[in-house]
């Protein structure tokens, strides 16, 4: 048989979630396998679609019994869109599979004794938590196939919404995002009845044609609204009354910008973002600390959630006001301001020097006056010079992207023996892979796994290390 020819797997027991909304299974030979459209407690029939590296992925093509722990999907456009994959499981089945995620984790790839293992901290808000998202035009939209089988007659032209996956040139149109506050459905849905009243072009980027290309949108816990309008071409006659109407209609949009964006691809921090109304930014406050944000500003895309992620890193450090610290990864300085107030100095490393001029912004704002920020690569700023104008780490904390720390970031935190290290990770893979290198000196007292993105695989896991005596 060909290596990827599609066959019937039967009876196919889902136990447990996977990354980008796939489900895990074992067959009745106990194989295991990847499957989309279940949840754990089904049983399936599984048609297989690829193989990888010795294991099937497939689709589910009959239901035998259904969890117990199905949800009905909230959202009209769940199953399409795919930017909320767990809908259709219940919030605590989902929590409670995040955490098994995590715990095996440390026990496969880790492989160190874990001292204490404290329960996944849940969200109260599982829906309209994000601050900020970002929208795409499209000058054809993605039409289902069950629509197509229809028989209908299909507009498909213009979308606004977001990209289904592999569809770089198609996006879903959106009517009702749950994602994100109001008024951010009813800005994107003004937005496209202007466009399309005034015949206005959506983009398209086989030909890299058409006018509108982004919507960005950025909102506080206050209300304030922070919107980025990104189109292909300088034409003010096409921005200036489109601008002008969304300010007029949303007095809650109190910042407001548009970007140029002539490239083939969609990614704009690297060009210049005109500010046309407002405030340059708007703020946001984690307990007692107020952070600028403008239009390139790293900062966590769940307030709420943020606030308790940064509750737990105090709470591991267990600062006693005496301590020299170290934050890597830093951002624009969240938590490293978070925590200035609790500690003797902090000093902060993060790659994108916008980011650090971003923390120090905001740390004047703050009156904070025990806080260093530096700009460049971890790996290249974390040296034996630098300890030695800073003086050795109490305690380090790191936060680095999902691929986690560089090898030669690892081998200096082993050189440099802080007494303690807390490692917060949005990928417990990387995470635990990390850590089972630094158990050449540490030991793992304890982990907590913080959900951030509901009814998303993404979930963040902090973890508290010491040097071993």
């Amino acid at each position: 048989m060909a290596r990827n020819r599609k066959r019937l797997i039967p009876n196919v027991h889902i136990f447990g979630i996977a990354d980008k909304g796939m489900s895990v299974g074992k067959t009745e030979e106990g194989m295991i396998v990847f499957v989309e459209n279940a949840v754990p407690g089904d049983v399936i029939d599984m048609m297989t679609m690829r193989k990888k590296k010795g294991l099937w992925f497939g689709r589910t093509e009959t239901v035998h019994k259904y969890s117990e722990d199905r949800a009905e999907p909230f959202c009209e456009h769940f199953g399409v869109c795919g930017g909320c994959k767990w809908q259709h499981l219940n919030y605590q089945a989902q929590l409670k599979h995040k955490e098994i995620v995590v715990h095996d984790a440390f026990r496969r790839i880790a492989k160190v004794p874990i001292g204490e293992i404290q329960p996944i901290l849940g969200a109260e808000k599982t829906s309209h938590y994000r601050n900020k998202l970002i929208y795409s035009f499209a000058a054809r939209k993605w039409i289902t196939q069950e629509l197509l089988d229809s028989g209908e007659e299909i507009d498909f032209n213009f979308g606004l919404g977001f990209h289904k996956a592999g569809a770089f040139d198609k996006v879903v149109d959106i009517n009702q995002c749950h994602l994100q506050a109001e008024p951010s459905n009813e800005i994107r849905n003004k937005l496209r009845a202007y466009t399309l009243e005034n015949e206005i072009s959506y983009h398209n980027p086989r030909s890299h044609e058409g006018f509108m290309r982004n919507l960005f949108l950025r909102s506080n816990r206050a209300g304030e609204w922070m919107l980025n309008l990104i189109i292909h071409k300088p034409e003010m006659e096409l921005i200036t009354p489109m601008m002008d109407m969304l300010i007029e209609t949303f007095p809650q949009i109190k910042s407001a910008y548009y970007t140029v964006n002539e490239k083939l691809n969609d990614s704009t921090d690297d060009l210049d973002m005109i500010h046309y109304h407002g405030e340059k930014y708007i703020t946001e406050s984690l307990d007692d600390v107020t952070f600028r944000i403008g239009p390139k500003s790293f900062f966590q895309t769940n307030s709420y959630q943020a606030e308790e992620l940064y509750r737990v890193v105090k709470d591991f450090a267990n600062f006693q006001g005496t301590e020299n610290v170290y934050d890597l990864y830093t951002g624009l300085g969240s938590i490293a301001l978070y925590i200035a107030k609790y500690c003797k100095h902090v000093v902060g490393i993060e790659e994108i020097a916008a980011a650090i001029d971003d923390a120090n912004v905001n740390k004047k704002e703050n009156n904070i006056d025990n806080a260093t920020f530096y700009a460049g690569d971890v790996k290249n700023i974390l040296t034996d010079e630098f300890a030695k104008r800073h003086g050795k780490p109490d305690i380090l904390i790191t936060d680095p992207p999902r691929a986690g720390m560089h090898a030669d970031v690892v081998q200096m935190l082993l050189k440099l023996e802080a007494p303690k290290i807390v490692y917060v990770s949005c990928n417990p893979a990387t995470q635990a892979r990390d850590v089972k290198l630094l158990a050449e000196k540490y030991e793992l007292l304890k982990i907590k796994p913080v959900d951030m993105f509901p009814h998303t695989h993404h979930i963040e896991n902090v973890a508290l290390l010491q040097l071993k005596k």
